[in-house]
């Protein structure tokens, strides 16, 4: 019957079918906020009812093993008594008027559930923003936590290992991650800078994934040119949050003072080039397969808020692996801030 449909008809049926459409997607989020609600309001229940009880240990463990018999008999699976105690670490971990209270009535119960287990609250309001703006499935929202996606954000930029992750006033420093883990490419260890270059275009929604909110893809290999000469930059994104490109420049080799200079060439050419009116300052950023400290230290990517270097891995690290390499980093920062102090 849908292939005699004239235009017109088509057209009317797609209405309908973009109507159901809608209408069913909207009344699953309802029903996932609502369920949402159903196990903090539970949560809150428990905590009142153990707080109302003497011996609060021994009585709240009870009273949840009761409860979760009781609610099996009733509505069947969903009640274990694991899930009861994920009911009362909700609302223990989301007090009523906070930030993350507010925020985690848009995602899903395993979304929250994944969110609640980072113990640090700024990790949580970073994963409960990024789900509800970038739309994370449970998925992506997984790797985002064992790649400690988070922590990759705020090594360098922020020492003290805090940022407010929903401030509407952010800089670029709170979008630029180091490392950044590209196992997704499936990369031989030994390769070239066009077999990076390439799978990242092949495998473009995964690394915008990775790159973090804000990122879209602009070109590749974009030509900028002078009167007496041509140059080409690897990739060239825009940041839409910050209103600003960012030039990638891809090295296989360990960073070295030529590559910072002809970063900061590229970034001065197309500021002076291809910058728009309204645009911000372009970045550039140079994504290495190794660093040296000293070249860091001492060239102008010190305290440059236009020029970055970070390493990517092809690898997935293990969570102690990275870890240690975060820690490792912050502490050079740290060394690297309180030697400017004592200048």
């Amino acid at each position: 019957m849908g292939n005699s449909l004239s235009k017109p008809d088509r057209s009317f049926f797609q209405d309908i079918c973009e109507i159901l459409s809608t209408a069913r997607s909207r009344a699953a989020t309802a029903v996932n906020s609502a369920m949402v609600e159903a196990y903090w309001t539970i949560g809150k229940r428990i905590v009142e009812e153990e707080q109302g009880g003497s011996a609060k240990a021994a009585y709240g463990e009870g009273l949840i093993k009761e409860l979760s018999r009781n609610l099996g008999e009733e509505f069947g699976k969903g009640f274990s008594l694991a899930n009861l105690k994920n009911f009362r670490k909700f609302y223990l971990t989301y007090p009523e008027g906070s930030k993350g209270y507010t925020l985690c009535s848009f995602l899903s119960w395993s979304h929250n559930r994944l969110i609640m287990r980072e113990e640090d609250e700024f990790s949580r309001l970073h994963y409960l923003q990024e789900c509800r703006s970038e739309n994370w499935s449970v998925r992506q929202l997984q790797r985002q936590i064992k790649t400690r996606s988070f922590q990759r954000l705020i090594k360098s930029q922020h020492p003290a290992g805090v940022i407010d992750a929903t401030s509407e006033v952010q800089k670029i420093q709170d979008f630029i991650k180091d490392p950044y883990v590209l196992e997704f490419l499936q990369l031989p260890d030994n390769h070239s800078e066009g077999e990076l270059e390439d799978s990242i275009i092949a495998g473009l929604r995964d690394f915008l994934m990775e790159m973090g909110t804000g990122f879209s893809f602009v070109a590749r290999q974009m030509r900028i040119s002078t009167e007496t000469s041509h140059f080409y930059l690897d990739l060239v994104f825009y940041h839409y949050r910050l209103k600003c490109f960012v030039v990638i420049d891809l090295k296989t080799e360990k960073l070295s003072h030529q590559d910072i200079g002809q970063m900061d060439m590229y970034v001065r050419m197309f500021d002076d080039l291809k910058r728009g009116e309204g645009d911000n300052p372009t970045i550039g950023l140079i994504l290495c397969s190794d660093k040296d400290e000293t070249v860091v230290h001492y060239s102008v990517l010190n305290g440059s808020e236009q020029l970055f270097a970070s390493k990517y891995r092809t690898m997935l690290p293990t969570e102690e692996e990275l870890v240690r390499e975060l820690e490792r980093e912050r502490a050079i920062v740290e060394h690297r801030l309180a030697r400017g102090k004592d200048a």
